[in-house]
């Protein structure tokens, strides 16, 4: 499984589409607007959310953060999965109140569009807090793009 280590910054971002880019590549090129937006929203979160000085300090990879990527057969059907790890405070971005999106935008609460979003985007999504860590995983269905 290929996988990159960067810092849990905004400034990754780049480097993140590369590497997701490397690994799907141009024939799956509307499926990698979608994964690139979902990874980019997630890190974003990672690097606002995750660490501060107290939250894990002690920690080898404090302030990192790991994507990785792979293809999963998963209900008969191929999809590439991407995944996020970091170490920062336990958080399941998934168990975020849903917003209400049916409310005009100056009514609506701020916050969880971002992952409202991703939730829609991908196929499946899963989230695991184990060991310290945080594990983000999203799956799109390659013959839905």
């Amino acid at each position: 499984m290929p996988e990159i280590s960067l810092p849990a910054t905004k400034d990754s971002i780049s480097q993140a589409t590369a590497f997701i880019h490397e690994h799907l590549g141009d024939r799956y090129a509307k499926l990698l607007t979608y994964v690139e937006l979902t990874v980019e929203e997630l890190l974003v979160n990672v690097a606002s959310y995750a660490y501060d000085k107290d939250i894990g300090k002690d920690h080898p990879k404090h302030g990192q953060l790991v994507l990785g990527c792979r293809w999963v057969n998963l209900d008969g059907h191929k999809h590439f999965c991407v995944w996020l790890r970091d170490w920062g405070r336990p958080f399941d971005p998934f168990c975020v109140e849903q917003p209400d999106t049916s409310l005009p935008v100056e009514e609506r609460k701020t916050g969880g569009l971002g992952v409202h979003l991703v939730k829609h985007i991908s196929s499946h999504y899963i989230y695991s807090g184990t060991d310290g860590s945080n594990t983000v995983e999203l799956f799109f269905r390659v013959d839905a793009a």
